[in-house]
């Protein structure tokens, strides 16, 4: 074996000493020598000859694929407003790419000397760390002998790795895995120079505690750039990147300096620095001035509203057909996303809920969400909660109560009578006009109607709230007023099935991802929904009928090569147009002397407030023809155990919360600063067919059979 070992060395040196006289890199007729040798050394400690091994090695490595994908490196994904204005920047594997000249020479001399002194001399395979690495692995012990040229192939291929097995394959302890690398380090020393190699390599390497490249790695420890770094800095990283967990400056002091002084030492045998600079290095301590993690939407300017788009870019395919595809391309990043978000709207709700609602003395909570009509572009979401992952401290929480469970919320709150305006849809659609009246008492029983499986549901008591009056009512003065009764029997004679279905085409749905439950209290809204999809669905009246999934993203652009992919929504005409007009007529009264009183815009606006059993949660929902916002008002321990009874609020006394109390004055406020910058629209004017758009209710009472008093 010593025999052979000193003929490989001899014909190494030979190759060696003719590149050099050529001053060019190995050709491949060169390389297959090289590689065969290489192999028939590395294998045989398990074979028992080496002829046939090294030639079937050589042969092997020649027809091992040669070129390797150097990709735009994965990098932070900018998130703008709708004006372009950058709001946050979320990353995967957070990371800044910088050119060579950019950073500290000591780093480069730091990262050299320890793992590649040889570097600028050899063709990304150094003869004698292979000869070292054979001579081990012959004791039995497998080494890598890499160059920075293989370390940067291997990390390539973990940077390009599209799931954990590829990952797995490419950090593999193994004799395949090190003459695959050795080939593509070949092909990178041919195609790219010494220095774009180091750059890339330091650009890719991970240092631990998320941070990828050496940038964002001297931020984090030094909270300095890459070009400020002095030897000791540069000494501490570079000894970092063989094993990033276990030389950790935050974690492994004690390793880090020792690793730390090894790397300066070899830089002193190296000759890339004084013994006298190094021995004052030496004697410091780490100088650890930690920079936080970035790269997260904790980070954000708008946090619930980054988290939603980052979910949403993951659940469309906009970034790929499956969700590894999409997975992969947010982890690579790279890109910039221009969402729907518009700042003033979101800023405005932003005040109005923190003003009424601080999230720091109490656990009540208010959320809204903002929507364009006709589009389905999500304006805003706000929350007095802030973004935090701390259950125990009061005032945050990492869950956007604005949205569904399934993009990132909760499970919902029961809506109240927002709901009452799809028992007026379904109505209307049915031909049935303002005009349409009921005897409508405080309390009584209603019976005989049936769920869409055709069940007959038992007999409902139902009673008004204090804000309603009881009395004979038509379709306007019950609007006005949300009367519970007149609203049990205008659904019992509409359908409770067709209500149901009514809610479904506006685009309702349970935020807990269920389906709607049809029993008779629907009217009441009794269904677990998220401001977002009230929002949604109160848009869909004010585009006269048609329903816009909501969506956040308008665009996203590579930031390499500039290609630009425009998101899109599906919008359908799913509510007859005239029914969603005399909705718009009907919400419009609420303004005037209804449960809204006091809550106009000073434009054309309709609204609907929405108290539910008991005060546990309170709504306003409404809309202009160009915006729609729903705000709820909660206690985060859950609305029935804790309703919004006998509370202080922000500084205020409640006896009750109702919809128009305090839901309502923030979605005053919001909707005046929102849309201040929009044009005062009006809604299409009441249809004819429904009667007289400003009919009294009955002056007597009437009695209905299709209730039981």
């Amino acid at each position: 074996m010593k025999g052979f070992r000193g003929r490989f060395r001899g014909i190494l040196e030979e190759v060696d000493r003719k590149r050099d006289a050529r001053g060019t890199v190995l050709r491949l007729s060169g390389l297959g020598v090289v590689a065969g040798l290489l192999s028939a050394a590395l294998v045989m400690p398990w074979a028992g000859s080496t002829g046939l091994v090294a030639r079937d090695a050589a042969a092997s490595f020649m027809a091992l694929p040669g070129d390797i994908e150097v990709p735009h490196l994965s990098s932070r994904i900018l998130l703008t407003t709708d004006d372009g204005t950058p709001f946050a920047e979320v990353a995967e594997r957070e990371r800044e790419v910088i050119g060579l000249d950019e950073i500290s020479p000591w780093a480069t001399k730091a990262l050299m000397a320890i793992e590649d002194d040889r570097f600028y001399e050899h063709s990304g395979l150094d003869l004698r760390g292979v000869l070292r690495a054979a001579t081990r692995t012959a004791q039995g012990d497998m080494q890598g002998g890499s160059t920075i040229t293989q370390q940067y192939v291997k990390n390539l291929l973990i940077e390009t790795a599209e799931n954990e097995e590829q990952v797995e394959e490419a950090s593999a302890r193994t004799l395949g895995r090190k003459l695959t690398e050795l080939r593509y380090a070949i092909d990178i020393e041919e195609r790219l120079t010494k220095d774009e190699i180091l750059e890339g390599y330091l650009n890719l390497s991970y240092f631990g505690a998320g941070a990828h490249g050496i940038e964002v790695a001297a931020k984090r420890y030094f909270s300095v750039s890459a070009a400020d770094l002095d030897p000791g800095q540069a000494a501490l990283l570079a000894g970092l990147v063989r094993g990033p967990s276990f030389y950790d400056p935050l974690n492994n002091p004690e390793d880090a300096l020792e690793r730390r002084n090894l790397v300066l030492d070899r830089m002193v045998a190296t000759e890339m620095l004084s013994a006298e600079e190094a021995a004052e290095h030496k004697v410091k301590d780490l100088g650890i001035d930690a920079t936080p993690r970035g790269g997260s939407c904790s980070e954000s300017d708008y946090p619930f509203y980054c988290d939603y788009v980052m979910r949403w870019l993951r659940g469309s395919d906009l970034l790929g057909e499956t969700v590894d595809e999409r997975d992969q391309r947010l982890v690579q990043g790279g890109f910039t996303v221009r969402t729907a978000l518009d700042a003033a709207a979101q800023d405005a709700a932003q005040e109005a809920i923190d003003k009424r609602v601080p999230h720091e003395d109490s656990t009540k909570f208010a959320a809204q969400a903002l929507i364009e009509p006709g589009s389905g572009r999500v304006r805003g979401l706000a929350q007095n909660l802030r973004y935090g992952f701390d259950d125990e401290q009061v005032g945050t929480t990492s869950i956007n109560l604005s949205v569904d469970r399934a993009d990132g919320g909760s499970t919902g709150f029961q809506a109240g009578s927002t709901f009452k305006t799809y028992t007026l849809a379904a109505a209307l659609e049915k031909g049935m006009g303002y005009g349409t009246s009921f005897n409508s008492p405080k309390s009584m029983s209603v019976s005989g109607m049936a769920n869409c499986e055709g069940g007959t549901m038992a007999s409902w008591n139902v009673r008004n709230a204090g804000e309603s009056d009881e009395g004979g009512h038509n379709m306007i003065s019950a609007t006005k007023g949300s009367v519970n009764t007149y609203f049990a029997q205008l659904q019992k004679r509409v359908g409770l099935c067709a209500t149901a279905k009514m809610a479904e085409k506006a685009g309702v749905h349970r935020a807990d991802g269920e389906e709607l439950g049809v029993w008779s209290s629907f009217t009441l809204g009794d269904q677990e929904v998220s401001p977002l999809n009230v929002a949604a669905s109160y848009a869909t009246f004010a585009a006269r009928g048609e329903y816009c999934e909501p969506y956040p993203v308008r665009t996203v652009t590579d930031d390499g090569s500039g290609e630009e992919l425009e998101a899109s929504t599906r919008c359908e005409q799913t509510v007859k147009q005239e029914a969603a007009d005399g909705v718009n007529h009907l919400l419009q009264q609420t303004f005037n002397g209804g449960t809204a009183n006091g809550l106009g815009l000073g434009r054309p606006a309709a609204g609907k407030t929405g108290t539910t059993d008991s005060a546990a949660y309170a709504w306003f929902a409404g809309y202009t023809p160009n915006l729609a916002s729903a705000v709820v008002v909660g206690d985060v321990r859950g609305g029935e155990q804790n309703p919004l009874q006998g509370v202080t609020i922000g500084g205020r006394y409640y006896g009750i919360v109702y919809g128009g109390t305090l839901p309502g004055p923030i979605w005053q406020e919001t909707m005046r600063g929102a849309t201040a910058g929009l044009e005062a629209e009006s809604f299409a004017g009441s249809p004819s067919s429904f009667g007289d758009p400003d009919a009294a209710p009955p002056k007597e009472k009437e009695d209905d059979s299709d209730s039981d008093a």
